[in-house]
């Protein structure tokens, strides 16, 4: 059961904060008298610069939820299409033989899925048996590399490929002055990640997934998520994020790694969700690890931002490039989200 590709893509439209912050500035100068606030908040979440799925002077031009949405939908299809290519053509396979398509989003809707309209524009057999889920939020990269193993351990000749599609941009609300909405316009970003898993009677070069697990923590749903309305996705992100992972996450880690006969001290390689500067510090002091565990997750906080569900598979893609750990050695891939939860999964490399 092995990881054989990870593709990306991005809308075209990338800004840097300063640009973003300015016309955050303009948008909001005749409302927000505490404008040294709002750039203290996106200084603070240390994002250089993010990429937008429609070009900046459009968002002011949004009215409603449809349009929000509708630009989902057509944006999505495209950088959907694009991961979905690269990584396919990285793992030496072609769409015909795609057995399982899983898509994981939480920054939009549609019925017909997104899924169901890439399979033409991919050319997907008419037998794919597709998987949209929608609602885990930045936890769904992780549990969908989870779900797609429980796959291929069923279909062990098989092809699956999971594509998230997170257009935050999308979601903010330019009417909302509060503290949540405003790190998030800081904070999040847009782009798109595919992973492919062949199942253990395929060749690939790629991690091997040795266990999963799922932890869902009783009464956090205020914790993160969205509330949603005729106006659309209002933001859910209580401060709390920072201390739910310092309560659970070290006994989480190690009760996994303890039923399969292992420790902290046997991973060599770590995969995190970027959920932001306060989050990783937290995740970082359960965990005890060094500065250079969590590297390629800052960086590319730094480079993109917080693309939700796509983000860890960004960070898999350049543990996979650029940070390949020896053969044999052990990884842990984790992220959380609304719920909340966790989702952890071990890794062979």
């Amino acid at each position: 059961m092995k990881i054989a590709a990870v593709g990306e893509a991005f809308p075209a439209h990338y800004y840097t904060q300063e640009r973003l912050l300015e016309e955050f500035r303009r948008v909001w100068s005749r409302r927000l008298f505490n404008q040294d606030r709002l750039e203290a908040l996106h200084k603070n979440v240390l994002v250089g610069g993010r990429h937008l799925a429609l070009p900046i002077d459009e968002y002011s031009k949004i009215e409603n939820w449809g349009q929000a949405n509708d630009a989902w939908i057509r944006v999505a299809q495209d950088v959907g299409e694009q991961a979905v290519r690269k990584a396919l053509e990285q793992a030496g396979l072609e769409p015909a033989e795609v057995d399982c398509f899983i898509f994981v989003s939480v920054t939009g809707v549609a019925t017909p899925s997104i899924d169901a309209r890439l399979v033409n524009r991919l050319g997907l057999p008419s037998r794919v048996k597709r998987l949209p889920v929608f609602g885990l939020g930045c936890v769904a990269g992780a549990a969908g590399i989870s779900r797609a193993a429980d796959y291929v351990k069923a279909y062990t000749n098989e092809v699956v490929v999971l594509l998230s599609v997170e257009l935050c941009s999308l979601t903010l609300q330019l009417q909302d002055l509060s503290i949540p909405n405003l790190i998030s316009s800081g904070l999040f970003g847009d782009g798109a990640a595919a992973v492919v898993r062949v199942g253990s009677e395929r060749r690939a070069t790629g991690p091997r997934v040795i266990a999963t697990r799922s932890v869902f923590y009783p009464d956090t749903e205020r914790v993160m998520g969205w509330d949603i309305s005729e106006k659309g996705f209002q933001v859910v992100l209580s401060a709390e994020v920072p201390e739910v992972v310092r309560r659970y996450l070290r006994k989480d880690v190690d009760e996994f790694l303890e039923d399969q006969g292992l420790s902290r001290k046997d991973i060599v390689s770590w995969v995190a969700h970027p959920g932001g500067p306060r989050v990783l510090t937290s995740l970082q002091e359960a965990l005890e690890l060094p500065a250079e565990a969590l590297m390629l997750t800052r960086e590319s906080l730094e480079q993109v931002g917080n693309l939700s569900s796509t983000s860890v598979l960004l960070v898999l893609q350049e543990t996979m490039r650029r940070r390949r750990p020896e053969p044999g050695s052990l990884g842990m891939l984790l992220a959380m989200g609304p719920g909340f939860c966790s989702e952890l999964v071990l890794l062979e490399w």
